[in-house]
């Protein structure tokens, strides 16, 4: 028997299986965390990728815009190295009162200052001005650029526009419809218009009605996906100065920083999250034993979401997804739980269509899901009436789930691939 003890909400779910059905545990790659985060930034900028080095590029009093992600991306760490990149741009001539952050928010409301103060800390929030860029705020003012070959128009903020040096700075990990996050997702959806933000994102939908989700429009994929695509020509569009991403290690410990050209150093990046999160398997499983990785990964469903995508690509077609999510704050958010409320697909699409959300879109990828997987979620017995709304089996122990599973599948002996980390790790078939 080989024994597993998962991480659930704040505790844990412990188990044995028999050796025999276990396939694969897919646990992504150990990489040391960054000693000094300092020292490891400056090596990047005076060493980027496809560009000079920052201090080459940004001349005497120039002004600067420094793109930053909202606190919902707090895990970049920005409190640890904006200091010292405020004062690297100080030695290149560059003083405090010539630099400013611009805050991208998407689509997402504006965050309070105090929420300011905790990601980026208060050194940084005393010493430059904080600009926000939001597509559903009246006070942003986005310039249009055109459009691109898919039709959508490239409108960007005029701060970032009108800056003498442009810097993108975020995190890069797998993310859902992009691919990848990171790069020019510091634009697009970063710093663009509602309307260019709804478009691109409605990219993420196959052109008929009744057709639901792009296939293209997933985890790791950045070939043939329109999204994408579109994204790297508003990148295109605006041309950035630099990009400071960094890449997180399986602990959430900065691994790494990569710098330089708002695109090369971008996929350098994607390779390194490749190579941390994306697990060879040998085979897909009957069934998938996944967890988010505990509290708050699995804080409520729509965080959650990440641990299904991630483990459907671990199971058979037809098989058996086995969530573990304690799910503390499950009918949040609303605006995610409510779209079940349509229960019908096509009309869900429609909703879709007339008005796209991410949150809407999560609810259809997922509902597609469950015509192709059957999914049990251990679970909160309380839990249980929102579940129902949603469509999904609830049951409260692990040992229930494994017995129902067998029952789904009509045998006992079936195989089952394990994923501790789902919400981060990405399975990939060997060829």
């Amino acid at each position: 028997m080989k024994q597993f003890k998962l991480k659930y909400g704040r505790g844990y779910v412990e188990f044995d299986l028999p050796t025999q059905e276990v396939l694969n545990v897919v646990e992504g790659a150990e990489y040391p965390a960054i000693e000094d985060m300092g020292t490891a930034l400056v090596e990047s900028l005076n060493n980027p990728t496809g560009t000079a080095p920052l201090n080459e590029i940004v001349q005497p009093n120039e002004s600067v815009c420094i793109v930053v992600s909202d606190i919902t991306r707090a895990w970049i760490g920005y409190h640890t190295f904006l200091p010292t990149l405020l004062n690297y741009l100080n030695e290149a001539g560059v003083p405090d009162e010539k630099i400013f952050l611009l805050i991208a928010y998407g689509a997402h409301r504006l965050q309070t200052e105090a929420e300011s103060r905790a990601e980026f800390g208060d050194e940084v929030v005393d010493r430059v001005r904080i600009e926000h860029s939001s597509g559903i705020n009246s006070e942003s003012k986005f310039r249009h650029l055109g459009e691109t070959t898919h039709g959508v128009p490239i409108e960007v903020n005029e701060l970032a526009l009108d800056a003498d040096r442009l810097i993108l700075t975020g995190g890069i990990v797998y993310h859902l419809m992009a691919g990848f996050g990171g790069g020019r997702k510091a634009i697009l959806p970063g710093i663009s218009s509602y309307q260019t933000i709804q478009k691109n994102h409605c990219l993420c939908l196959l052109d008929n009605v009744g057709d639901g989700t792009n296939p293209d429009i997933v985890s790791g994929n950045i070939s043939h996906n329109i999204m994408h695509d579109d994204q790297m020509e508003h990148g295109r569009a605006v041309e950035a100065d630099f990009l400071i991403n960094s890449v997180a290690n399986t602990e959430g410990k900065v691994a790494k920083f990569v710098c330089g050209h708002w695109e090369d150093a971008w996929l350098e990046g994607t390779k390194l999250v490749e190579k941390i999160y994306g697990v060879e398997i040998s085979a897909l499983a009957d069934c998938v034993i996944a967890t988010a990785g505990g509290y708050p990964k699995d804080i409520n469903l729509y965080q959650g979401v990440k641990t299904q995508v991630n483990a459907v690509g671990a199971c058979k077609p037809g098989g058996v997804v086995i969530m573990l999510m304690e799910l503390d704050d499950i009918a949040e958010p609303a605006e995610f739980i409510d779209w079940f409320e349509t229960r019908d697909l096509r009309e869900r699409e429609i909703k879709l269509r007339n008005g796209f959300t991410v949150p809407g879109f999560i609810s259809l990828h997922l509902g597609e899901d469950f015509q192709k997987y059957h999914h049990i979620l251990v679970t909160k017995p309380e839990n249980k009436p929102t579940c129902d709304r949603v469509g999904i089996d609830v049951v409260t122990s692990i040992d229930e789930a494994l017995t129902h599973a067998a029952k789904l599948l009509g045998r006992e002996d079936y195989t089952v691939n394990i994923m501790p980390l789902a919400s981060n790790t990405v399975p990939m078939l060997k060829k």
